[in-house]
């Protein structure tokens, strides 16, 4: 569902733009020209996707952001068919591909919350099939259920096989497990993304839930969102309100055009791409997952826990990193690894991110979240492996250069003030002994110096009003900057893991 090219390029730019003519680097806007709604930034974002539309050959799409629990923006653009010329629009039924293994993760850590399963077990003890299965060595560990969520589990990459998986009958798949697969080393050594691997997932939630894989989905995940458009059911939507499939080649006479994919049912390896939704519907996916942060004593009232969603984006520790596109910017190398059901990816510019890509005959997608900022972009193609990556991380980068996807503020806990107050405290009086220091403080540097060293700063920068608030990086640190009479001090307080307030950091420096 998303070729091991793609798995890099999902950061990079993306693979089906690969061909098409470079696009200007994203810019950030002047002050007096930055947008203070997303909604006002829609001919820009909309640009970004309309023109890698036209380079890619892609008969039509639809994006979305999403910011704070609601659909800020969304549009369509471009054809559902270029036989019937029907538009594109927040209706339109799209294949996800492999964005669906994010419902599939998250169905098996809500079983594990269920206590119905665990993630270190054996996948075996869920899937008996896999019991008698030959290892590539004797000291191969069995493959649990964690294994196979993290692409760890030692199967050989299998995208072009993979795809062609989705209609496979139950029964198969099932002859398939019992009679083993070849591994591509032992588990547990590299991540290499495996369909396989999310297929026999869904295996272990029909199994341990007691339904067919697709029912669960649709009666714990989907029906409790909203999701009313969204399934995995391709022949019960009606065609007019699908998106059909395209592939973009050159026939005989050397003439480009756009053919027609086949529709494939959905079966057993549903769980790793089968999922048909639109913007309408998959809003509600992205605003349910991004409410997850910040941690909080808010009631916990969805389908599957804010402490459980929140585990979707941790890995397993196998990190990549790769340059980003030039079309997005700046230089910027970036790690990635795969957390449960995402990707997660550290970028320069926007932080943290978590996203998945989709590339299906006939369909490409993508979905980027930014957790921390409550904001999520999606898009949905119709063309073969077309996923408009490119387009969603400009409209991200865009939008956090305008201000528009910042980072929620971290609040500052009672212990980090008191520990501010301290620190305020103990520059007055010159003395760092007249606040509570932990044990390690006057050890990593003795209380002489330290009292030398104030003064010192003192005399260079002069009266310090102390107005300004402390910054968080967490409960319990936090950094500041004083503008003083002629200079500035930059400190750090970080609180010892003591219940009484303990500082084992009281630190003061000289600013730029």
């Amino acid at each position: 569902m998303i070729r091991k090219t793609a798995a890099t390029l999902v950061v990079l730019a993306m693979a089906t733009a690969a061909t098409a003519p470079p696009q200007a680097a994203v810019a950030p806007a002047s002050t007096a020209e930055t947008p203070r709604t997303i909604e006002a930034m829609a001919p820009q974002l909309t640009t970004y996707f309309d023109t890698w539309m036209k380079d890619a050959h892609v008969p039509g799409l639809v994006f979305g952001v999403v910011k704070d629990g609601r659909l800020v923006l969304v549009r369509g653009l471009g054809v559902q068919d270029p036989a019937t010329g029907a538009p594109v629009t927040a209706d339109s039924s799209f294949r996800i591909a492999s964005m669906s293994k994010a419902f599939t993760a998250l169905a098996i850590l809500k079983l594990r919350d269920a206590g119905k399963l665990s993630l270190d077990a054996p996948a075996e003890r869920y899937v008996p099939e896999l019991a008698n299965w030959r290892y590539p060595t004797k000291d191969s560990p069995r493959i649990t259920v964690a294994d196979l969520l993290h692409h760890v589990a030692g199967f050989v990459e299998d995208n072009p096989w993979g795809d062609r998986q989705q209609p496979l009958p139950e029964a198969d798949f099932t002859a398939l497990l019992k009679a083993g697969v070849p591994f591509a080393r032992a588990p547990e050594l590299k991540m290499e993304y495996s369909n396989l691997g999310y297929a026999t997932l869904g295996r272990i939630v029909s199994n341990v839930s007691g339904m067919p894989y697709e029912r669960y989905i649709r009666r714990e995940i989907m029906t409790p969102l909203g999701m009313k458009s969204t399934g995995y059911d391709v022949a019960g939507l009606p065609r007019g309100k699908r998106a059909l499939g395209y592939r973009w080649q050159e026939d005989a006479a050397g003439k480009w055009g756009w053919v027609r994919e086949p529709d494939m049912a959905d079966g057993a390896f549903g769980a790793m791409g089968g999922v048909q939704t639109n913007a309408n519907d998959y809003w509600r996916w992205v605003a349910f997952l991004l409410s997850a942060w910040p941690a909080r004593d808010d009631a916990d009232n969805g389908p599957v826990r804010r402490g459980t969603v929140r585990q979707i984006v941790e890995g397993a520790n196998f990190v990549e990193t790769s340059e980003r596109a030039a079309a997005l910017g700046a230089p910027c190398r970036q790690s990635r690894a795969y957390g449960k059901g995402w990707f997660v990816v550290s970028d320069c510019d926007l932080g943290r991110v978590a996203t998945h890509t989709g590339g299906y005959p006939g369909y490409g997608s993508v979905v980027a979240l930014l957790p921390e900022a409550g904001v999520g972009v999606f898009a949905f193609a119709n063309r073969t492996y077309g996923a408009p990556s490119l387009p969603a991380f400009q409209a991200l980068i865009a939008l956090r250069a305008a201000g528009l996807a910042a980072d929620r503020p971290i609040p500052v806990s009672p212990g980090l003030a008191d520990a501010y107050r301290a620190a305020r405290a103990s520059w007055r009086s010159g003395d760092p002994a007249s606040a509570p220091l932990a044990m390690n403080v006057p050890l990593d540097r003795d209380l002489a110096r330290r009292r030398a060293d104030i003064a010192a700063l003192k005399a260079k920068v002069g009266a310090c009003a102390m107005g300004e608030a402390i910054v968080p990086t967490s409960a319990m640190e936090g950094t500041f900057v004083w503008h003083c009479a002629t200079g500035k001090v930059a400190g750090r307080v970080q609180r010892a893991p003591t219940p009484a307030l303990s500082l084992q950091v009281l630190d003061f420096k000289p600013a730029p």
